[in-house]
């Protein structure tokens, strides 16, 4: 059908496991697109100077015709539909949605940059993403080997629902 994207999500405001469900419904809604596969909920502790709550966290697997800017736009949609505001960096967020990898695309433009950043510095990214992809390489590193240099303290998986 179309390229292999990740997709991470993450919610600490409100009924966050409703916040990530609606962000899966609507991802496997979009045009051209369909979720293939999500890992398991996570809760993990919040990163950054500002107190928050923990986060739920979750990985997804899609695969889409949209250009990665396209996709981009229906992420920031979707989070909006949930109240996201973008107020402080690393602050609390109702729903946050990532686009972690685009397939093997390198993209560094100044409103996306694939793959993620700061992916492989983020457990609460890796753990999800080793669940469903371990094997994976991205930018030359294979998943499980990246999962193996972070700190995973802290992160809990949630029961299957």
């Amino acid at each position: 059908m179309g390229e292999r994207v990740y997709v991470a999500l993450g919610s600490n405001v409100g009924d966050r496991e409703a916040h990530l469900a609606h962000a899966r419904a609507r991802l496997g809604a979009l045009p051209r697109t369909r979720l293939i596969r999500a890992s398991r909920v996570e809760e993990t502790p919040p990163l950054g100077p500002v107190p928050q709550g923990p986060f739920l966290n979750q990985m997804v697997l899609l695969e889409t015709e949209l250009p990665p800017t396209q996709l981009l736009g229906e992420l920031h949609a979707i989070e909006a539909e949930r109240g996201r505001e973008r107020k402080v960096r690393w602050g609390p967020r109702t729903l946050d949605i990532d686009l972690i990898a685009y397939d093997d695309l390198a993209l560094d433009t100044p409103d996306l940059m694939l793959p993620h950043p700061r992916l492989f510095e983020r457990a609460f990214v890796l753990v999800p993403l080793a669940e469903i992809a371990p094997e994976r390489t991205i930018a030359g590193i294979r998943v499980r080997d990246a999962l193996a240099k972070v700190d995973i303290t802290g992160i809990h998986k949630l029961p299957p629902r």
